[in-house]
């Protein structure tokens, strides 16, 4: 019997075997997916302590936002006063002392053009004023219903 030769003499007959189980590597698997499971929302959550109370804190008075309104002939207002949109930047910079980190609230009419809108945005961030929220008038959950589809014709 020569090496190499397999028991039963011909040559080839054992050969190794390749196949990978697959059954305990998701057996694994799922048993790593239900710790993750369960420990997850512990960790979100924080440990619970009781914070204690200082006499000597100075509370911190968010300030007021800027109110700035584009109206429906392409207008811009900053609070309630009407002005160019060239002059916004001057007006918003002297009513905020220059802080631009100031937060901005944008309110658009609805029949105003796109393009004002993104007028007083690039004018906006252009002097550095990016802390900006756009204003709508949101409806109730119950009035809300789905658009219909466009029908063709």
């Amino acid at each position: 019997m020569a090496f190499g030769n397999g028991p039963l003499g011909g040559p080839g007959q054992h050969r190794p075997l390749a196949d990978i189980n697959v059954t305990p590597l998701v057996d694994v698997m799922l048993v790593l997916l239900i710790v993750f499971m369960i420990t997850a929302p512990i960790l979100a959550t924080g440990l619970k302590v009781d914070l204690p109370q200082a006499k000597a804190s100075q509370t911190v008075n968010p300030k007021d936002p800027v109110v700035v309104s584009v109206t429906s002939d392409g207008k811009v207002a900053v609070g309630t006063e009407t002005m160019e949109p060239d002059a916004l930047i001057p007006a918003l910079l002297k009513l905020t002392g220059g802080d631009t980190a100031r937060v901005i609230q944008v309110r658009a009419d609805k029949a105003a053009q796109y393009g004002a809108i993104v007028g007083v945005l690039d004018q906006l961030a252009s002097n550095g004023m990016v802390h900006v929220a756009l204003i709508s008038n949101a409806k109730p959950a119950e009035a809300q219903t789905p658009a219909a589809p466009p029908t063709r014709q």
